[in-house]
């Protein structure tokens, strides 16, 4: 009696491993197909990236060129900001995420400069980096723009921001603007521009060189402010693709990782249900 009662244990408990072993499987496979898709994702935004990587370096390096030529105007009439004079922070971002630590790069890099002006007011482009800005520095917050980075910038975008600090009365000695400043396709690092007010410029040692009148001076001015928004816009936007793409070849890689160490356990596992249904086979042959 004993000797019939064992073998049906044996197959009970053969049956309950293989229905764990089962359900795991299912598991692991699962898991699989939803890390397989992830890679597809990730491998399709690394191309899209690339893609817009060149046409942003492209766009950067002419926002640069008249970039620096609007700094060397200020470094040749050697304008330098009085020390009692206002000062604005303008940092500038995106909206968009899944690329790196280039938001809080800036975020870092503000805190660090308006720590000598507390009282400075603060000027947010990009949804990201006023989230980040908003926990340490919300009573510095005067103007935050969004919808920012979804494609390459625009000095039409530059002009409009400019226009909307005059609108709000927003008055400065010097503005210094916070971005990334693009160094390579793998390298970034947060940099600043500095932008000094039409009575700083003109307080400039040698400011008589260039013989500015009043009414081309004030257009200027808004015009050099512009255009350094814009430089610091573009150059954050080719930053941001090149950090893009790098973060989306890093997730692919790790996903080519898991699906290796899945597709191993599943195999496995596999195995060890083939095995056990072997074992029940020969059992149950060797009881009969």
């Amino acid at each position: 009696m004993f000797a019939a009662i064992r073998p049906s244990a044996v197959s009970a408990l053969n049956h309950g491993v293989q229905a764990r072993n089962m359900a795991t499987l299912r598991e692991i496979q699962q898991r699989l197909k939803s890390v397989q898709n992830i890679e597809k994702i990730t491998k399709s935004m690394k191309m899209i990236a690339s893609t817009k990587v060149a046409k942003a370096q492209r766009n950067m390096e002419t926002a640069r060129a008249f970039g620096e030529a609007s700094n060397a105007l200020f470094q040749n009439a050697e304008t330098q900001a009085t020390a009692q004079g206002k000062v604005v922070f303008v940092a500038a971002s995106s909206d968009r995420g899944l690329c790196g630590g280039i938001h809080s790069s800036v975020s870092k890099a503000t805190r660090r400069a308006i720590e000598h002006t507390p009282e400075a007011p603060l000027v947010v482009l990009g949804d990201k980096p006023r989230t980040q800005l908003t926990r340490s520095l919300r009573a510095n917050l005067a103007v935050t723009f969004n919808q920012i980075g979804k494609s390459i910038p625009t000095f039409t975008e530059a002009s409009s921001v400019v226009d909307i600090l005059k609108e709000q009365e927003i008055e400065f000695d010097s503005a210094n603007i916070v971005y990334n400043k693009f160094l390579s396709a793998i390298s970034y690092e947060a940099s600043s521009i500095t932008v000094y007010s039409q009575d700083a410029f003109k307080a400039s040692p040698n400011f008589a060189v260039y013989e500015i009148e009043d009414d081309v001076l004030a257009h200027l001015q808004e015009f050099n402010f512009a255009n350094s928004i814009y430089w610091a816009m573009v150059e954050g936007h080719a930053a941001e693709m090149s950090a893009k793409r790098a973060a989306m070849e890093n997730a692919t890689k790790n996903a080519g990782e898991m699906i290796n160490k899945l597709t191993m356990t599943f195999n496995r596992g596999r195995q060890a249900v083939i095995t056990n249904e072997l074992i029940d086979i020969i059992t149950g042959a060797s009881a009969l």
